[in-house]
């Protein structure tokens, strides 16, 4: 008896023997052909063996996934699964080979107390082991879990969270120290995202990514059907024109601004979008820093040289037992804030954000509209036919000239606009993004001769930094958007202007019935026009660009300024009518319906 107990011993440590075999199928058992066993013993010691089983899985799974464990090789381990690894794994690993010290010197005290009393019986051993009974089946069930769904990276996180919202106390305790091994690793990660920019993720486990978000657009084609109320536009079209899926935008970015995004799958359930939106948008910010090398003296810190301050804080949550969310959400937002601020102070007080604002609405948005009358006057003729490989220059060489015209002699400001063609053949020169902010027209395919200049037509900007997190390509894009549009309703009214010029220098000869026809419907079309280019520039564009000011100004927070810029613009192409479906097409549309 006294040599079975110590092999159960033994086997409980995960070194079975001729008394107690291992079985990878079944696990441990007692041998069938032990006479002096009573059915009862044989019971309790199955029930024993059951604890074994689980330890010696765990410490397989402990080996597999770190390539160290307290015992020897004593049977064949698989190697590492395909699809499981990654440090969140093995932080796992480490946190459960920590709840297993308990149950080892448990085994070490019961040896201690057979050499003193060699009399002690099995039941005493199952005494001192009855509190494992109900943790080990627990935690093999998150165990078994992870190896069949191959769960990685921070979904272990949301896993052993899920399972440690139990009733049992010791399964919860064990799985919430578990958990705080497992957030000792993204704490580490947030602190290399957030101080320094750095994305520590070879293995794609953490909840941010370089890269544009994959997006769920079938869990929204409900709510992207719906009309919103803005003159007749729907979520979808809403969702197209914020999006403007017109360019690849992480192609165009500069090294000194990649873009990033949240991996929607990887956030625990514990952890609210909105902060994991706020640490997305710190990491960025001084990431944009870290990879600026010029003007440092000029940008400063964008923490405000307070990392050491925020490097405590984060290795204070670390330390702490139990996940906070108020003191780790308090945190984010206490760096969010710093970080937005000094972005705020840097553009708005540095970079001249006003300024900049002012140089979009004045050629991209038309403000200087003596400009553009002018140059349209000059480039009509070269612009009403297909464009061909040199109409891009002698476009530009026009736009110089009506801006000399109009004494705009601005040397600083001029470089910085070049108005762009998009004809066939450009494409492999627009798409190595060769001008910061030059970006290929919407409304015709790059594989087709655009029927006019006119439509090919597009502004590009070269943007300052770091004023290139506000103004990125895909803004620039929408503004060119509304610049075609706005330049088109400004052509067409300038022909309406000199068809009557033509009118009031006929009017001496003798008309005919025909004649007043024309007359009339020049006026009406010109009517037309005259107010909805009122409507654009007045209540549209004057209206949203005084509120967009207004916003700026009461406000020291960078992210406010971003919101305020997105809805500047999506009210701009809402309200122009730019998103309507043509009257000619909703006429097809009745008429194939009927």
């Amino acid at each position: 008896l006294i040599k079975m107990i110590h092999e159960l011993l033994l086997a409980l440590s995960g070194y079975p023997g001729t008394i107690f075999t291992w079985n990878k199928r079944t696990g441990l058992q007692v041998s069938q052909d032990l006479p002096f066993l009573h059915p009862s013993e044989t019971s309790v010691l199955n029930r024993l063996c059951k604890l074994g089983s689980d330890y010696i899985r765990f410490t397989e799974f402990i080996e597999q996934h770190t390539g160290h464990v307290h015992q020897q090789e004593h049977h064949s381990i698989q190697t590492n699964q395909a699809g499981l690894n990654g440090v969140y794994l093995r932080a796992f690993c480490t946190g459960l080979d920590s709840m297993l010290q308990p149950y080892r010197q448990a085994l070490l005290d019961l040896e201690q107390e057979f050499l003193g009393d060699p009399h002690l019986s099995i039941s005493h051993v199952n005494y001192m082991l009855d509190q494992f009974q109900l943790l080990f089946p627990s935690v093999m069930v998150v165990v078994e879990t992870i190896k069949s769904q191959k769960i990685h990276g921070c979904q272990i996180l949301e896993t052993v969270y899920k399972h440690s919202c139990g009733g049992l106390p010791p399964v919860r305790m064990a799985l919430e120290k578990i958990l705080a091994v497992c957030h000792g690793v993204m704490y580490k990660q947030l602190a290399a995202w957030m101080l320094h920019g750095l994305l520590l993720d070879q293995s794609e486990e953490f909840y941010v990514k370089q890269g544009p978000s994959a997006g769920g657009a079938a869990a929204n084609q409900e709510e992207d059907e719906e009309d919103l109320g803005i003159g007749g536009l729907s979520g979808k079209q809403l969702k197209e024109l914020q999006d403007l899926r017109l360019i690849e935008e992480e192609n165009m970015l500069a090294p000194s601004l990649q873009q990033f995004s949240l991996r929607a799958e990887m956030l625990p359930s514990y952890v609210p979008i909105r902060v994991a939106e706020k640490i997305l948008f710190v990491g960025e910010s001084v990431q944009m820093f870290e990879n600026h090398n010029h003007s440092p003296s000029r940008a400063g810190s964008i923490l405000k040289h307070q990392e050491d301050m925020f490097a405590t804080e984060l290795h204070r949550l670390k330390q702490q037992p139990l996940f906070s969310l108020v003191d780790f959400e308090n945190l984010i937002d206490g760096i969010r804030s710093t970080v937005a601020e000094h972005l705020w102070t840097l553009m708005v007080e540095e970079s001249d954000l006003l300024g900049q604002l002012k140089i979009i609405k004045d050629f991209y948005l038309l403000g200087r509209g003596e400009l553009y009358q002018v140059f349209i006057d000059h480039a009509q003729h070269m612009l009403k036919t297909p464009p061909t490989a040199v109409t891009e220059h002698d476009v530009n060489v026009a736009f110089q000239q009506a801006a000399h015209k109009v004494l705009l002699d601005d040397d600083n400001l001029l470089p910085l606009l070049h108005l762009t063609i998009d004809y066939q053949g450009k494409e492999s020169k627009d798409a190595t993004g060769t001008r910061e902010g030059a970006t290929p027209p919407q409304e015709s395919s790059p594989r087709e001769v655009p029927p006019t200049g006119w439509a090919a037509l597009g502004l590009a900007y070269k943007v300052q930094w770091p004023l290139h997190i506000l103004f990125t390509p895909a803004v620039l894009e929408k503004y060119n958007v509304i610049f075609r549009y706005l330049l088109s309703v400004r052509r067409v009214q300038s022909e309406l202007q000199h068809c009557w010029a033509l009118q009031m220098q006929r009017k001496h000869l003798k008309s005919n019935q025909t004649d007043a026809v024309k007359w009339r419907l020049r006026n009406h079309m010109a009517f037309l026009v005259d107010n909805l280019q009122y409507y654009l520039q007045v209540d549209v564009l004057e209206s949203q660009f005084s509120q967009l000011l207004q916003q700026i100004n009461s406000t020291r927070d960078f992210e406010s300024i971003r919101l305020a810029h997105d809805h500047f613009l999506s009210n701009l192409l809402a309200q122009s009518f730019i998103l309507l479906k043509p009257s000619r097409y909703a006429d097809d549309q009745i008429a194939m319906s009927l």
